[in-house]
């Protein structure tokens, strides 16, 4: 490694200003040079700090409104010379240049700009900073001399180490300048998903030209979906509050990767209901959802459904968790427990079950916009891998209304049955594929997931319900898709259901309907269908 050279001369040059005041008086009272630039050369100046401003260092004065400033070999000779070799510090020496060992810039406010719908594009073009990621790049490659610090998040650890050891170590530079090359990936991603998305006149498409993914590792896992395979776990680069990324593990294991997976899944559901609820992931789908008056009795509706499944699944509940559901939940064995807060009394019931993993994850009911807590933390584009590239599209946030609902036979839904049609659509929306599923007052009876035929699945929900000992008669039900056929519309008006809910958009649709106008049940049509792949 290169000797540790005492730090003798900085470069400041921030657009965020935070906490550069404080660093740079911390800086100067060691004796280090501060060279700046513009705002943050006057800022140190007028706080009565000695600053030199980089035109007087270079001897070339800042021009075309400061886009010319610090594009200079006087610059980039100080943060690019190889303190190690003798031929970098001897062309120091013959023109004259100085060492620059400490660089602290943050760039031009380009994601802010442009996420501000009004922003044109004239306005994105200015806020692209050039000066400042290349002096970056150059103290970042030149890490083994010189500490780049490019968030302020950064500058307390710092300067504590300098005036501890007069400079920075060799493992922290490094850090710096990962953090630094990571920072100016991003930058550049967010540049060109902006304008990859732009035309000339400031419309907007809704998919960029480029997709630049950035995300941020938060964990290596012990492995993924099986264990001979390895894993990680990331986030979004800005993670939206109310996601799972966002969660604060209260006790237990280390997540892995199924257990994300499924908790994804399940925070997602559970979160879609206003009144308390409860939902019971299984391999990635709903086994038990319910709502109640409170936390325990929509758990026990939800565990009914399907105890055998609900061994060792994810639960999850969108109100507080309190002592009486909590012992409810403990007669179980359960992998991972996720809710918006733990009450005391439930923390403790769990205490003595080291293993069982607890998520918070906060969750106000309305924003200060008044919209729901549903449509927050959501991601807004879906992505799925294929080989050698990518499917991207609009995330299914679609929530259907009961104004949406289309009766389209004679006999009309009761309003307790037409609650129960947006109760089960609402959860059907989140079983995988075909996905019928069975419901009353509230809660599930009976699931179908994932099979080939849609009649299958309907069987299957049958099946599952009669085996937790659960009367279909009088049932709901809800098709994420149309029948393509009256066979499955048979099966589950046979299984006992009076009401079904179902997309529409079938060539048999008529025949579909002639079927339950036959049957005597009552069918509405969403418009909207729920593949979940």
């Amino acid at each position: 490694m290169t000797p540790t050279r005492r730090i003798e001369r900085a470069l400041i040059s921030v657009s965020d200003k935070t906490g550069v005041l404080e660093l740079a008086r911390r800086l100067a009272a060691l004796g280090i040079e501060l060279l700046s630039t513009g705002g943050t050369a006057r800022l140190l100046a007028e706080s009565g700090l000695t600053v030199t401003e980089v035109a007087s260092y270079t001897g070339f004065p800042e021009m075309l409104d400061g886009r010319v400033k610090t594009l200079h070999p006087n610059i980039h000779g100080g943060l690019l010379a190889r303190r190690e070799l003798d031929a970098h510090m001897q062309a120091l020496t013959a023109h004259g240049i100085g060492r620059i060992d400490l660089l602290v810039v943050n760039l031009y406010p380009f994601e802010a700009t442009v996420a501000r719908p009004e922003c044109s594009l004239d306005e994105a073009i200015e806020n692209i900073d050039i000066g400042g990621p290349a002096m970056v790049r150059s103290a970042a490659k030149n890490w083994r001399g010189v500490g780049v610090l490019t968030d302020p998040a950064q500058y307390a650890a710092a300067i504590e180490e300098i005036e501890r050891d007069g400079a920075l170590g060799d493992a922290t530079r490094f850090a710096l300048a990962v953090a630094a090359f990571n920072r100016i990936s991003n930058y550049d991603a967010a540049i060109s998903d902006h304008l990859s998305r732009l035309e000339p006149d400031g419309t907007r498409a809704l998919f960029p030209g480029q997709a630049n993914g950035r995300f941020v590792k938060l964990q290596d896992l012990r492995y993924g979906e099986n264990p001979h395979q390895k894993a990680a776990f990331y986030r979004d680069l800005h993670p939206a509050p109310g996601s799972l990324v966002t969660a604060r593990q209260r006790q237990g294991k280390e997540l892995s990767f199924n257990n994300i997976a499924d908790s994804d899944a399940a925070w997602e559901c559970v979160r879609s209901f206003e009144a308390p609820a409860c939902v019971i992931v299984k391999h990635a789908n709903p086994c038990g959802v319910a709502v109640g008056a409170r936390c325990a009795e929509a758990y026990q509706r939800a565990f009914d459904t399907d105890p055998t499944s609900a061994f060792g699944g994810i639960i999850a509940f969108n109100r507080a968790l309190d002592e009486e559901a909590a012992r409810l939940v403990a007669r179980q064995f359960v992998e991972v427990l996720i809710a918006p807060a733990f009450e005391p009394g439930a923390l403790q019931v769990f205490a003595s079950k080291a293993n069982v993993r607890l998520l918070e994850i906060a969750l106000d009911e309305v924003d200060s916009d008044g919209d729901s807590a549903w449509a927050r933390g959501r991601n807004a584009v879906d992505v799925k891998r294929v080989g050698s590239g990518m499917l991207m599209q609009t995330a299914d946030n679609r929530l259907v209304g009961r104004d949406e609902l289309r009766v389209v036979t004679h006999r009309q839904p009761s309003e307790q049955q037409l609650n129960d049609l947006l109760f089960a659509w609402r959860v059907a929306k989140y079983v995988k594929s075909n996905a019928i599923v069975f419901c009353a007052d509230g809660r599930t009876l009976g699931v179908g997931a994932g099979q080939m035929s849609r009649v299958d699945s309907a069987r299957i929900a049958a099946v599952k319900a009669g085996n937790a000992g659960l009367s279909l008669d009088g049932s709901v039900v809800a098709s994420d898709a149309f029948f393509p056929f009256r066979d499955g519309l048979d099966v589950v008006v046979d299984a006992g259901a009076r009401a079904v809910i179902q997309p529409g958009g079938s060539v048999r649709d008529d025949e579909v309907i002639a079927a339950a106008d036959e049957r005597g049940v009552a069918m509405v049509f969403t418009g909207v269908r729920h593949f979940r792949h």
